[in-house]
């Protein structure tokens, strides 16, 4: 009898993996939103790309992927739904709204923001959105957001050429005419660079000397 109840639920149940399908059902969403979001802007050609050709494509590769993962889902036994905490999602949607009241200027009624650019907005955002998991440190955050920042200036500012802004909106109107764009972002992304690096350095050194110290005391134990 039991035999013949666990066919009959097998066959009832359609989704073998309730966990990869709604999980991929979130992200071929997710994606839908991205390329209605960048829908506005232009996307150009891969000679010429313009600000919405990697929103775009990264949207539908996002969408993509969750199709693939949610029919997995349906032919292949995995994990059933699990409950799950509101930090990480909290955390992440207020990252996301940090990086966007701050990387440029915006007004929302008697609210404005200045306009800190790539440099800070990079930065803030991946700091803030790695305190999702309760393993999160800071320094290690630091690192990881100095690096990334400056990867990104270097591969959407320099390399692609693409319309974001890079620096807070009153040292571009300071600097402006007397150093050029270019040279700018480069400075600041190999300032980024360095102090991440420094940091690393750094932690590396503690944790080495951390093992030294430890190795002692085991021996005369």
């Amino acid at each position: 009898m039991s035999d013949a109840s666990d066919g009959v639920r097998r066959t009832r149940s359609i989704v073998r993996a309730p966990q990869s399908f709604v999980a991929g059902i979130a992200l071929v969403l997710l994606g839908m939103f991205g390329i209605w979001a960048a829908s506005d802007l232009p996307r150009g050609t891969l000679g010429s790309m313009g600000p919405g050709m990697l929103p775009h494509w990264v949207a539908v590769g996002v969408a993509i992927c969750g199709g693939v993962l949610a029919l997995t889902g349906l032919v292949r036994e995995g994990a059933g739904l699990q409950t799950f905490g509101l930090r990480g999602p909290v955390t992440v949607v207020l990252a996301i709204l940090a990086f966007a009241v701050t990387i440029r200027p915006f007004s929302l009624g008697p609210v404005a923001g200045p306009g800190l650019g790539l440099i800070i907005a990079g930065p803030l955002a991946v700091i803030i959105g790695g305190y999702a998991t309760p393993e999160a440190r800071f320094r290690e955050l630091l690192i990881l957001a100095l690096l990334l920042t400056a990867g990104c200036m270097m591969l959407f500012g320099d390399l692609l050429n693409l319309p974001i802004p890079i620096f807070p909106t009153v040292l571009i109107e300071a600097a402006s005419g007397t150093i050029p764009s270019r040279v700018m972002l480069r400075l600041g992304a190999g300032a980024l660079a360095l102090a991440g690096l420094g940091l690393l350095a750094m932690q590396r050194r503690s944790t080495h000397r951390g093992r030294i110290d430890v190795a002692p005391h085991t021996m005369s134990i």
